[in-house]
């Protein structure tokens, strides 16, 4: 490996800056006095290690970061390493065979193969596409299944919208999509899904897509659909968006058929490199409605013909992100000089204490203050959750109130339905009934305030924090604060 993208173990990097310690605990503090309480804190002090060397803004500048799953944050070792080996490299349009380019498709090639051994997926049996984001692999996915008349698109209600958007490419080639429910846990009861999968039909191509883990929620939906839906003729997409930055998806055991994600949301650097990865033979039936610079062997106007690339060139659309995507590299190197295990361990504690401590909660008449959306334990859920504060007479508090509190005392959370509608709908007790009355007459002009007032009453979306990568008890111990300041006596 070339030097300018050897990445350390994190612990053993030179910081830039010593943490502050004007907020005693949040950093060394979170695991040095506790430790003897929380046996778990000193077993993840590799997290601790990297927030004090390699995210030390976040102490120093007083901020609570608890937006995970909408992105992870980026170690101060990723953006020098990455500036070096720009600095020390000669990078040219791979698609060309000078010395320039030839060096790009080096570096691109091998954070290719360094993602395949990531997610220990064989060579022989996937590819990966470079994508702009999840969202661009999941449209790549939409627009090129070879959806027909009779075709089967089988979705949960628990799927972010750029899953739920496929249903508008099968629908105008004549398939059906149907969408399987959530119980009251915002999980999806087996023997629905069960029923759904096996139910025999003359389709020719079906389609079951879900995420590995709820970004709404948190719950971690089951890998072994994967293995159960291919063997009732089902291909599988799984969104791994908001599972892989703390959980191992190992595509050795689970081999699903396509897989999309997103690198920020894992370590935070670089933005706008995504991937789809994919079985080979699944990748041959997809059919793209057009092609683009790189995607074609060969093209010609005169004759009104074009062939197709093979292998991943085929949907990676214009010039490769040459530049950013050895980035990638240096991000796996720094997530797995952590350990993905230690993270989840991390991240399975700071979801435990909190939700413990949360739904505890209550006012001083007696009625609680939390009303979570998702499993009240840490078992089969990641560090997600999606909740809503209520007052003493049990009204919602506006989120938006919430999230303004919130950036007040410095804390960085995510409020809304989270591009996520099903999960939303499940969790607020919205039923298809007032939800299609909210839309008749709109005319595709129905603005999000209008909708709000729409369904008032209900309230029109939660407030979610997620831990990741450089969480610590303090972190945990500030959104709690909040949550304690919102009691009445």
């Amino acid at each position: 490996m070339d030097s300018p993208t050897t990445v350390a173990p994190a612990a053993a990097v030179a910081p830039s800056r010593r943490p502050s310690t004007a907020r005693a605990g949040v950093a060394a503090g979170a695991w040095g006095g506790r430790a003897a309480l929380h046996p778990e804190l000193l077993a993840t002090a590799a997290i601790d290690r990297l927030r004090a060397l390699e995210l030390s803004r976040l102490d120093e500048q007083g901020q609570v970061y608890l937006d995970y799953t909408g992105g992870g944050l980026h170690a101060a070792c990723q953006v020098r390493r990455h500036a070096a080996l720009l600095l020390a490299e000669v990078l040219g349009n791979p698609h060309s065979a000078s010395p320039s380019s030839r060096r790009a498709t080096d570096l691109v090639e091998r954070a290719r193969r360094r993602v395949l051994e990531h997610f220990r997926a064989s060579a022989d049996e996937y590819l990966v596409v470079f994508t702009a984001n999840a969202s661009h692999a999941l449209k790549l996915v939409g627009e090129s299944y070879p959806f027909g008349p009779g075709d089967e698109l089988l979705l949960t209600f628990d799927n972010h919208n750029s899953v739920n958007g496929i249903r508008e490419y099968d629908r105008v080639r004549g398939a059906r999509t149907t969408y399987v429910p959530l119980d009251p846990e915002m999980r999806v009861d087996d023997a629905v899904l069960e029923r759904h999968l096996a139910t025999p039909s003359a389709a020719r191509h079906r389609l079951f897509a879900y995420p590995a883990q709820s970004n709404f929620s948190g719950v971690q939906h089951p890998l072994e659909w994967i293995e159960r839906a291919r063997g009732h003729g089902w291909d599988v997409l799984v969104d791994a968006a908001a599972f892989v930055p703390t959980n191992r998806l190992d595509l050795s055991r689970w081999r699903p058929d396509f897989v999309a994600l997103s690198f920020y949301k894992m370590f935070g650097y670089p933005t706008g490199v995504g991937a789809l990865l994919g079985r080979r033979e699944a990748l041959a039936r997809l059919h793209r409605p057009w092609f683009a610079g790189g995607t074609i062997a060969v093209a010609s106007v005169q004759a009104d013909r074009h062939v197709p690339a093979t292998g991943a060139a085929a949907f990676e659309d214009g010039t490769a992100s040459y530049a950013t995507i050895p980035a990638v590299e240096i991000g796996l190197d720094l997530l797995e000089s952590v350990g993905i295990e230690t993270v989840q361990r991390r991240v399975r504690f700071l979801t435990g204490w909190l939700l413990e401590r949360l739904l505890a909660l209550e006012h001083g008449n007696g009625r609680p203050l939390v009303t979570l959306y998702g499993p009240p334990g840490s078992e089969r859920r990641g560090g997600t959750l999606a909740l809503n504060f209520r007052d003493r007479q049990g009204r919602v508090v506006d989120h938006r109130l919430v999230e303004e509190l919130a950036a007040r005392r410095r804390i960085s959370l995510r409020t809304g339905c989270f591009c996520n509608p099903g999960a939303g709908e499940a969790a607020l007790g919205l039923v298809r009934e007032e939800l299609e009355a909210c839309f008749s007459g709109a005319d595709g002009g129905l603005t999000y305030e209008e909708f709000r007032r729409c369904i008032e009453g209900k309230g029109s979306g939660a407030v979610r924090v997620s831990f990741g990568l450089g969480s610590n008890l303090a972190d945990a111990e500030a959104f709690l604060a909040l949550a304690e300041s919102l009691r009445e006596a």
